[in-house]
């Protein structure tokens, strides 16, 4: 049975409940028993065999009693007609992996399913036969095998060339039988089946170089349309280049045109991997690595973090590169890694590491500044990066030439260092900042070494030495720290709560705005009367709208709310509806949020909202013009579906016109198969006549000039035919 795993908020009467913490073998085998029973509960079986799935993926194993027992049981659930169910027993019977006097029990269901009409059962079929079948088997089901591999589902078609992945490892003679089939399937128009069918054809010829550098040969020209193929294939040409042994110097490098022409490819993925293959090249002259390195510059621009990051990480391969760019883009560098690791906080020690070798190198104020602050963000927001980067941090003011840096690296030690498992080793990093330092980082230091004095008991002995020393500094801000902090450290625990309440005062957490208080001294008059921090106002003042026109430029409509919310499918299939050329798409299943596909300081602001029906999807882009001397007139937007070739273009609802800050619509409406979470990536191009706005008098000029703008791609997912389901108590779902 589930057990409480946490609660939720304190003010929350019932608790959350994990379904598998605390779930045992034995009572899993024992809930077992449900698969025998005459009625089937498919729901109920279901939650069984995810239990034992979770218990043999944490490392629980079977006796072999124990195996055979469940694997029989789960066989008799052929019968059931609940596709859910049979997708789980699918699952478990790979999972149990039957020896081969058991095999012969589920076989004849699962070829069965191999020939079902439902591409489902087909699938999943292939997929579990070629995990559990031996040599003998395999030849048996080898012309369904062949057969599914340019079958017209690409699901089963997948199923079949990742099978033969598998299978080729333990029986390559049979598998090598099937070339024609996965030449065909190299050729298919759906992404994935080319994506695995290159995958596999390549396995088949890897031993053969000749082989290999004719199937390059064949599909350098151009039947690659899958960006996942066509990145294996980059790979394959980088390897064919590379075994040529061709001297570069001669200008002959074979399929060298091919890596160049990738360059320009409208899949960014393709772009960073043929960039990647020409700068790891041999020998590559500067002619030939100059495109790759404009391209990879174009990406450090890139709104999108993973484009930057795999961007710099290329070109940092390549010698003196980043002491060549400005500090501008390097600080651009920095926060695409400081979002990345953020976003990917498991990859925080090489992330954390190269940001600590670029700290090392030369570079102005701001460019430091941008990397101490990412250090320090993914500190606080990273446990298990605090000790990494507080190393880093101490390394760097060894040898810092901004005393402000070395000043806020000294006060963000004395807050986190006490908090770390061994705060004694950064003792020494900050006392040499007392040694070798100007006044300023002088008496920053004393004030973090006090700080690890009254957090840190042991330490206590060693920073009353320490302090004692800087008693004779030759600044007096340091002697008048030093004497005020070992007055407050030694009185410690001796007198009232006046000590205390100074203690608290110097090392705790000021309870003013620090802006407030600044304001405050500066217009402190001197008198008689001493300051008094209780007069300083406690209320946050509001920041002044720096980025006011910034956000004027961010489309609005129907796509987003004034106040910045998303409006709800009610509204949108009202707004939709009240078009002839949608009114007959149906009901409207569901509304994406809006998808930016412009930067947000650009001449114009688009957004994007996906509908999606039962057998259409409508895009929804949201413009604003953004340039007040320019309006523009019979605005659409021209969406490349190449990527995406389960659908087809259906309707368009172009703009006829779209004034400087006057949200607009345009709509653009596909067809796909009706029911099915059709996926692709679609590239779009604004198409417009602009026509001059005289600002003074607000006349247009009667002769527009046709033009563009592209527009960022954006994908349509599974996730995108998925509602959220709120489950606000497990166990009541667990039944």
């Amino acid at each position: 049975m589930a057990q409480p795993l946490v609660k939720k908020d304190d003010d929350q009467e019932e608790e959350e409940y994990s379904p598998f913490l605390g779930i045992e073998k034995g009572a899993v085998l024992q809930e077992a028993r449900v698969f025998n029973d005459p009625q089937l509960d498919a729901r109920r079986c279901s939650q069984v065999i995810t239990k034992l799935l979770y218990l043999l993926n944490q490392g629980d194993t079977f006796t072999k009693i124990e195996a055979t027992e469940v694997f029989f049981a789960v066989t008799k659930l052929f019968q059931s007609k609940d596709t859910s169910l049979r997708r789980m027993v699918y699952l478990i019977i790979k999972e149990l992996s039957p020896s081969a006097d058991e095999v012969i029990i589920v076989t004849s269901s699962l070829m069965k399913d191999m020939n079902s009409k439902t591409d489902m059962y087909r699938a999943n079929a292939i997929r579990v036969l070629s995990r559990i079948t031996d040599g003998t088997l395999l030849t048996q089901i080898e012309r369904y095998l062949k057969q599914a591999i340019v079958d017209k589902n690409p699901v089963v078609a997948s199923a079949a060339l990742v099978s033969g992945i598998h299978l080729l490892q333990t029986n390559p003679e049979i598998v090598k039988r099937w070339s024609n089939e996965v030449q065909e399937a190299v050729q298919s128009r759906a992404a994935l089946v080319q994506f695995h069918a290159l995958a596999l054809l390549h396995q088949i010829r890897q031993n053969d170089r000749l082989a290999v550098s004719k199937l390059v040969t064949s599909l350098t020209k151009g039947s690659v349309r899958s960006p996942l193929a066509q990145c294996l294939l980059v790979r394959y040409t980088s390897q064919v280049i590379r075994e040529s042994g061709t001297n570069s110097q001669t200008g002959d490098r074979p399929f060298f045109d091919y890596l160049e022409a990738c360059l320009r490819h409208k899949a960014d993925m393709v772009i960073i991997e043929a960039a990647r293959a020409i700068t790891e090249l041999n020998g590559v002259t500067s002619r030939e690595l100059t495109p790759a390195i404009t391209v990879l510059q174009l990406f450090l621009s890139s709104s999108k973090p993973v484009l930057r990051f795999a961007a710099i990480r290329t070109l940092n391969k390549i010698s003196n590169f980043m002491s060549d760019i400005a500090d501008e883009f390097k600080i651009v560098v920095v926060e695409a890694i400081r979002s990345l690791c953020l976003k990917f906080p498991l990859k925080h020690r090489a992330l954390m590491n190269f940001l600590s070798n670029i700290l090392r190198e030369e570079g102005g104020f701001e460019y430091k500044k941008a990397i101490i602050d990412s250090i320090v963000i993914l500190i606080r927001d990273i446990p298990e990066a605090k000790e990494t980067g507080l190393f880093h941090l101490c390394e760097f003011i060894e040898d810092c030439e901004f005393t402000y840096l070395s000043t806020q690296i000294l006060h963000f030690l004395g807050n986190e260092g006490p908090k770390t498992s061994d705060p004694s080793k950064y003792i020494r990093y900050i006392y040499n900042r007392v040694i070798l330092e100007n006044a300023t980082v002088r008496a920053a230091a004393v004030s973090t070494l006090a700080k690890f004095g009254s957090l840190v008991e042991s330490l206590k002995p060693r920073i009353f030495v320490l302090l004692r020393r800087c008693l004779f500094d030759s600044d007096d801000e340091v002697r008048d720290r030093a004497t005020l902090f070992l007055n407050v450290l030694e009185s410690d625990g001796t007198v009232g709560e006046s000590v205390k309440d100074v203690k608290n005062f110097l090392f705790g957490a000021l309870d003013v705005p620090l802006v407030n208080l600044e304001t405050s001294l500066q217009s402190y008059e001197p008198s008689e009367e001493p300051f008094n921090i209780s007069s300083v106002s406690k209320e946050v003042k509001p920041q002044p709208l720096t980025e006011k026109k910034i956000q004027g430029k961010k489309p609005s409509g129907f796509g987003v709310s004034s106040n910045g919310v998303t409006q709800s499918v009610d509204t949108y299939e009202k707004l939709l509806s009240s078009f002839p050329e949608f009114s007959g798409f149906g009901p409207l299943f569901k509304s994406s949020s809006p998808i930016e596909l412009t930067e947000a300081e650009t001449e114009y602001a688009v957004n994007v909202v996906k509908h999606i029906y039962s057998g259409h999807i409508v895009f929804q882009y949201n413009c604003t013009n953004t340039i007040s001397e320019q309006l523009l007139e019979n605005v659409t937007v021209i969406v490349d579906a190449s990527e995406a070739e389960e659908f087809a273009k259906v309707a368009s609802k172009p703009l006829k016109q779209l004034p400087y800050e006057s949200p607009g619509q345009i709509f653009v409406a596909f067809e796909k198969p009706d029911g099915l979470p059709a996926t692709g990536r679609f590239s779009n191009l604004l198409k417009f006549e602009v026509k001059e706005v005289d600002p003074a008098s607000g006349e247009v000029e009667e002769e527009g000039v046709e033009d563009e703008y592209q527009l960022e791609d954006f994908e349509v997912v599974a996730a995108d035919y998925m509602l959220r389901a709120p489950v606000l108590n497990f166990k009541k779902c667990l039944g």
